[in-house]
């Protein structure tokens, strides 16, 4: 067991290396953008990255809009149990997250989205919907891309394929982004 876990670790340190540094500073300036324009974020996806979005605006809404000089307008898509049942069921699960944009999001929002193999339909379209109606795309994805890879405005590649490694890699980000407005008085005051 001990070998397994050493290998595991080894390969998640060697996951964690591949984060493009420039790319998350591109995003902590999105998300600066979006709190000093009183702009919306919606954070969503599917299985463990559902629980991260929740865990990624938790961290936005209380920690970050703690410290920061304005407060994080910020959703999980995710959370909203009879609303997505409602949308799945009566629409189909292609809609959950499309559907909740069109009632929410306005141009000049931002959504951010995590997705290992960047291809689940219903990210894809919400991302589409996004598109056409001026809303920054924003997307987490692993090795295998998918069409969120190019369809994002902005879009993190994990190079890994193993779920584990690649969801575990797209929590650090977030945790990088939230505690940068956390810990960096740069961002905490007003420009």
């Amino acid at each position: 067991m001990k070998a397994f876990i050493t290998r595991y670790l080894e390969q998640q340190k060697k996951t964690i290396d591949t984060i493009d540094a420039d790319k998350i500073s591109a995003i902590i300036s999105i998300f600066k953008r979006t709190l000093d324009e009183d702009r919306q974020l919606f954070v969503f996806g599917n299985g463990g990255s559902a629980a991260s979005a929740t865990h990624f605006v938790t961290d936005l809404g209380k920690g970050a809009s703690d410290k920061a000089h304005k407060r994080f307008r910020c959703f999980s898509l995710n959370d909203n149990t009879g609303w997505l049942t409602a949308l799945g069921n009566d629409y189909s699960y292609e809609d959950v997250f499309v559907r909740q944009l069109m009632n929410l999001a306005k141009p000049g929002d931002v959504m951010f989205t995590m997705s290992v193999s960047g291809n689940s339909p219903n990210l894809v379209k919400a991302v589409e919907w996004c598109k056409q109606n001026k809303v920054h795309v924003i997307a987490l994805v692993g090795g295998k891309k998918g069409k969120l890879a190019q369809l994002a405005d902005t879009c993190v590649v994990i190079n890994d394929l193993h779920y584990g490694r690649v969801e575990d890699a797209h929590m650090n980000i977030c945790h990088i982004i939230a505690f940068a407005f956390i810990e960096n008085e740069s961002l905490q005051g007003q420009d």
